[in-house]
């Protein structure tokens, strides 16, 4: 079962990369989405932890039941429907092509743009971020895509690459789940302090290590990706200001991005119309452009490429042993 698995592993990376997420297919992370939306409105009626934990428990069980039974069916039908199956799921695990994509959007509406009239990249920019785009400017539109970017290099494409790889879409889903209540729940305001409690907590946990191997491959990636970024630089930064956000996950990648383009991220911004001030990340050597968010992308695809020999080459030799 360990080649069957390595070969719908493989097959998955490269659907992702190729297809990513196709426009009007089904996808899974939706319905988890919608079974958290629904405990959310049943459950989320008064200040407990308990119900947030009961919630997390039940999209966790539910994800791995559906998931394992879907494997199971598939590889019992035969070894190639479930390797194809596999790789499907797998593809639908990843988010490096629609990542890439979301953000190139951004990036197009910028270089489309009818003078300062910056709406329709701010439209794009609302798709993919959580924060307000109404009155942001190029600077700030492009930083918050850097930004996005190298954050979901780790909790979008690093960090199921690995969980994937180590259970197959079993563990991969279950990430997804445990990373989409984070994402749906994990808020610190009157709705979700304790409701999304451990949602955020155990997300904290499941990205713990993922984070930090994203961030030193990401610097890796940056010495082997030419003269728009500098390995020695992402290295510095990511020491100094991998902490340097209020999730102990978040600016791990986001430290190791800043030093490789030589860039200065976070900084404050508006939320649901509230000002969060957040420290710096990075050295202010250069103004960002948004060029930035083509060589962000590229260094994000050069870390997931790095990680996919390592886990390859693994895989390989788990097969010969």
């Amino acid at each position: 079962m360990v080649l069957e698995h390595l070969i719908g592993f493989i097959l998955g990376v490269l659907l992702d990369r190729i297809i990513g997420d196709p426009q009007g297919f089904p996808h899974p992370i939706r319905l988890i989405g919608a079974l958290i939306g629904w405990l959310d409105r049943k459950l989320n009626n008064e200040k407990s932890v308990l119900r947030g934990a009961v919630t997390w428990l039940i999209v966790v069980f539910m994800t791995v039941a559906v998931t394992f039974a879907i494997m199971f069916g598939a590889y019992s039908i035969h070894v190639v429907c479930g390797v194809v199956v596999e790789a499907i799921l797998t593809c639908y695990i990843l988010a490096a092509k629609s990542l890439s994509d979301e953000s190139m959007k951004v990036y197009r509406a910028m270089e489309t743009a009818d003078g300062d009239d910056l709406t329709d990249a701010r439209k794009a920019l609302s798709m993919i971020v959580g924060r307000d785009t109404e009155n942001l400017d190029e600077a700030a539109i492009t930083r918050a895509v850097v930004e996005t970017i190298a954050e979901n290099t780790s909790d979008g494409i690093i960090a199921p690459l690995i969980y994937t790889f180590l259970g197959g879409p079993i563990l991969g889903f279950a990430y997804k789940a445990v990373n989409t209540m984070d994402s749906m729940l994990g808020y610190h305001n009157d709705r979700y302090e304790y409701f999304g409690k451990v949602a955020a907590k155990m997300d904290d946990v499941f990205n713990y290590i993922p984070a930090r191997l994203s961030a030193l491959m990401m610097v890796v990636a940056a010495f082997i990706g030419g003269r728009d970024f500098s390995s020695k630089r992402a290295f510095c930064v990511f020491k100094r200001d991998r902490y340097n956000h209020k999730s102990p996950n978040s600016a791990q990648t986001e430290s190791a991005c800043a030093g490789a383009l030589g860039v200065r991220l976070g900084g404050d911004s508006s939320y649901f119309g509230k000002m969060v001030h957040k420290p710096y990340i990075g050295d202010d050597t250069r103004p960002i452009e948004k060029e930035d968010i083509k060589r962000a992308a590229r260094l994000m695809f050069l870390t997931e490429y790095l990680w996919v020999a390592v886990l390859l080459a693994i895989g390989i030799l788990l097969v010969a042993v």
